[in-house]
């Protein structure tokens, strides 16, 4: 599913450009799902987070039961090496991944096997959003799941149709994303990324409660703001919450910060700020290189 022109893969201890076939047919990954991802950022030269990223991608690896082979250093080592055939005027995405490659037998076949495991790397030339770039959001009658029910706890392949049915019935409803909530109606996140809203300039940001992974580009601007200043509150928030405030703001890898300009009729101005949270992020991420 290439999404980019230019990509160079990782596999079987080297690199290769292209997008190189990395799967069997057979593999647990293919046939049952045991598929775990992480993304992180190469822009302007920059890799923020980079090493934060290759950990969780481990760290997931183990949720899904399956066994992480490449330390966080030799990962963020192979990464470096492949972007060199990058020039610093590119935007790469940058996605580890592992998956089930032989299946317990001891349980139908139905976990994984520890024995072996798949690993890649994924590097795929794709621009960063323009700084005007925005967002609407819209209600949707999915939820997140719960620890009990799904592997909340990784960044995992398997969670990804739930998300995408949430995008579509947003997209169905003339909205860019949906803003979602937990089993007990609270909101937790978008469907494909992290939530922020401002109230009379302070910031406030659904308490991280097991059912959605807490990013590491949000935990980024929580340390940012509270540096700058900036009350920066985890809680239990409402939709109604939302409706009543002055900005909101999205959270993740892909785009670090997108401004919210309406959500099912409430409309909201890219407030000082959402703006700040940007030139925190850029001026963070040039400083810690």
């Amino acid at each position: 599913m290439a999404i980019g022109s230019k990509i160079r893969t990782y596999f079987n201890g080297t690199w290769h450009d292209g997008d190189v076939a990395v799967m069997n047919a057979a593999d647990h990954g293919t046939w049952l799902g045991s598929t775990v991802f992480d993304g992180a950022r190469f822009f302007d030269g920059l890799t923020p987070d980079l090493d934060a990223h290759c950990a969780r991608v481990n760290r997931s690896a183990k949720a899904l039961m399956l066994n992480p082979t490449v330390t966080t250093e030799d990962m963020v080592a192979i990464t470096l090496e492949g972007l060199k055939a990058f020039g610093p005027d590119e935007a790469v995405y940058i996605r580890p991944m592992y998956w089930g490659i032989d299946a317990d037998m001891s349980t139908s076949a139905i976990a994984p096997g520890q024995d072996t495991t798949g690993f890649a790397i994924s590097l795929e030339a794709v621009a960063m959003a323009a700084p005007e770039a925005s967002t609407t959001l819209t209600t949707t009658r999915f939820c997140r799941p719960v620890l009990e029910s799904s592997v909340v706890n990784a960044k995992a392949g398997c969670l990804y149709p739930n998300n995408a049915r949430m995008l579509i019935e947003a997209r169905s409803k003339g909205y860019g994303n949906a803003l979602v909530c937990d089993a007990l109606g609270n909101v937790a996140e978008t469907a494909i990324a992290n939530v922020f809203m401002v109230k009379d300039g302070e910031v406030f940001t659904p308490i991280a409660n097991g059912t959605f992974l807490s990013g590491i580009t949000r935990a980024r601007h929580m340390t940012n703001l509270r540096a700058d200043g900036v009350k920066v509150h985890e809680s239990v928030l409402s939709f109604n919450d939302f409706r009543a405030a002055d900005e909101v703001f999205l959270s993740g890898n892909m785009s670090k910060v997108t401004p919210v300009t309406e959500f099912d009729g409430t409309m909201y101005q890219v407030g000082p700020v959402t703006k700040r949270v940007r030139s925190l992020y850029w001026d963070w991420a040039n400083s810690s290189a």
